[in-house]
């Protein structure tokens, strides 16, 4: 039952340390490899199995036919949820657990994710809902301005722009361990929207409004996954900004809204919102912004080189129409030094590294075969438009045994 209707193709993504020695009485095994005997079993009369392999990523082929087959025909579960049913029960759950007058505070960035949560949010408590971006100085070109256009002028959010950059370069100065950057990142991100609560909470006191206790992030559940063990002995692949930088004693509390959800799910959740495609389609972006693509120290000059290259590198991807068929795609900033020319001058200046993959999920990733004509004018474009960089490679790593970001 679990492997019907599954194509001559059918393969599946086995990548762990772990090793099933032996199988409790009474299952036999239904799928075996070279290294993994017991890739996959069954009970003899109940209808109970195990698996020892990723059907829910990318790279495996059929993965969610077996699923499919595991819910549906196994456990006989009704296909009944919908997306546009879960965007009514999360309004009222989000209405239950703010109430009828308190504040909340939202982590905004103008990016997919903190937007459909935002949407979601401004939907239950309207006006109660208060945006903020942090401008952190390791933002996109013309993200702030971008961002402002998209939640404040046409999904009409109460938004404000809390410039922090100098704050959060200086507390990055000198830091070259990712880790590090994550959680320094993560900590002062609380401090500057702790501050900003303060000052609506006082707003609200002068009001005689209640003040502000709740936090809107917008975590996805691959974040979960990569930051904690959220079930069983789960290793930490890295600290994600919206889980594992968090301070302890942070003063509000947490509204996650998305955490369940896979990105696939959030776009097709802020289409049926009636979001603009662009905002549906946007590549991620980290909370950590650009910081965690500099390797090494993140000063303001080496941001400006990551900055500029990555958005000509993204211009060039919309002019080609590929945009849609990538998942993801940046530039990041290297910390070593190559010999080049320039006009008839010898140079010594630094690499960019682009970075381009398909997935679905984001669990796994291949990628992205660019036709070399982009390669070619991109790279052209970076090294001669761009001060500090006389070389562009690109990265040709899957995921894993790499991740999609380099730090």
């Amino acid at each position: 039952m679990l492997f019907e209707e599954l194509s001559n193709e059918s393969k599946v993504w086995m990548s762990h340390g772990d090793q099933v020695t032996a199988i409790p009485s009474g299952f036999r095994v239904i799928a075996t490899t070279d290294t993994a005997p017991f890739a996959a079993t069954r009970h003899e009369e109940k209808p109970l199995f195990g698996i020892q392999f990723h059907p829910e990523v990318t790279h495996s082929i059929d993965g969610k036919q077996i699923l499919k087959n595991f819910v549906i025909k196994i456990c006989q579960a009704s296909q009944k949820w919908t997306m546009s049913e879960f965007i009514g029960k999360e309004i009222n759950r989000i209405r239950s657990i703010v109430g009828d007058k308190n504040q909340v505070i939202g982590a905004v960035s103008g990016g997919v994710d903190s937007s459909v949560a935002a949407k979601l949010m401004h939907l239950a408590i309207g006006d109660r809902f208060h945006g903020i971006l942090v401008d952190n100085g390791v933002m996109r070109h013309l993200e702030c301005e971008q961002a402002k256009q998209m939640l404040v002028d046409k999904m009409g959010i109460n938004l404000k722009i809390a410039n922090a950059s100098d704050r959060f370069l200086s507390n990055l100065a000198g830091i070259t361990e990712p880790e590090k950057k994550r959680k320094i990142i993560g900590n002062t991100f609380i401090d500057v929207f702790e501050e900003e609560a303060k000052a609506i909470d006082d707003a609200c006191a002068a009001s005689g409004t209640p003040p502000i206790e709740f936090l809107l992030q917008g975590t996805l559940y691959p974040d979960v996954i990569e930051s904690i063990s959220f079930k069983g002995p789960s290793a930490t692949i890295k600290t994600h900004h919206n889980v594992g930088g968090l301070k302890e004693n942070m003063k509000l509390k947490l509204i996650e809204p998305l955490r369940e959800l896979f990105k696939d799910e959030v776009r097709e959740l802020g289409r049926l919102l009636g979001m603009d495609d662009d905002l549906v389609w946007r590549h991620p972006f980290p909370g950590p912004g650009i910081a965690i693509r500099i390797l090494g120290e993140v000063t303001k000059e080496q941001v400006a080189i990551a900055r500029k290259a990555d958005y000509i590198y993204i211009e060039e991807i919309k002019k080609a129409g590929l945009y849609r068929q990538i998942a993801q795609a940046y530039a990041a900033l290297l910390p070593v030094k190559a010999v080049g020319v320039k006009g008839d001058k010898r140079t010594y200046e630094q690499m960019i590294c682009l970075r381009a993959v398909e997935t679905s999920d984001f669990m796994t990733a291949d990628w992205f075969p660019f036709p070399y004509d982009v390669l070619k004018r991109i790279s052209s474009r970076i090294c001669n438009e761009v001060e500090g960089v006389n070389r562009v490679v690109y990265d040709v790593s899957s995921k894993p045994p790499a991740t999609i970001e380099l730090e």
